[in-house]
């Protein structure tokens, strides 16, 4: 497998037809995709800012979406490369949210540790309604790099 780099509008259509619960992330910072030995596409990884806003301080992304076809490892790869390309351009850390069916098995494989759950609450409140367009339930917050927690405490 090789990183490469992705226009937006071909990692979205590889989204759009093979992730199995999330359609195309709001926001894009860049992408990596992976490519097999004979040059298929068999993922993609999405990085962007943080969706809490209070984590946005410019020195964190997040990896917003990450599929594959199920290629073996190619989701330890992406989760590598995308840590990998961000400390490149001098992020510090980075973070993803998973649903805890899907165990972590690639984000431990790649350095990445369980930072916290999260209550799975939807984003619209009375003053702002909004359509969740994802599954709403706890997830699981895996983090990399120089983490400090949102609050300024060290993890």
């Amino acid at each position: 497998m090789r990183a490469v780099p992705i226009r937006q509008a071909e990692a979205f259509a590889f989204i759009d037809a093979l992730h199995r619960h999330h359609k195309r992330p709001t926001g894009w910072l860049f992408g990596i995709g992976a490519r097999d030995a004979a040059g298929k596409l068999v993922g993609v990884c999405v990085v962007g800012r943080p969706s809490a806003r209070h984590c946005d301080d410019g020195f964190t992304v997040e990896v917003t979406r990450l599929c594959t076809d199920g290629t073996r490892n190619a989701c330890s790869f992406l989760y590598s490369a995308a840590w990998r390309a961000a400390r490149a351009i001098g992020y510090i850390r980075a973070c993803t949210f998973i649903m805890p069916e899907e165990g972590g098995a690639s984000l431990r494989a790649s350095g990445w540790k369980k930072h916290g759950e999260t209550r799975g609450e939807p984003w619209g409140r009375g003053s702002r309604p909004r359509e969740d367009k994802h599954p709403i339930g706890c997830k699981e917050r895996w983090c990399v790099g120089m983490w400090v927690d949102c609050a300024g405490d060290p993890a």
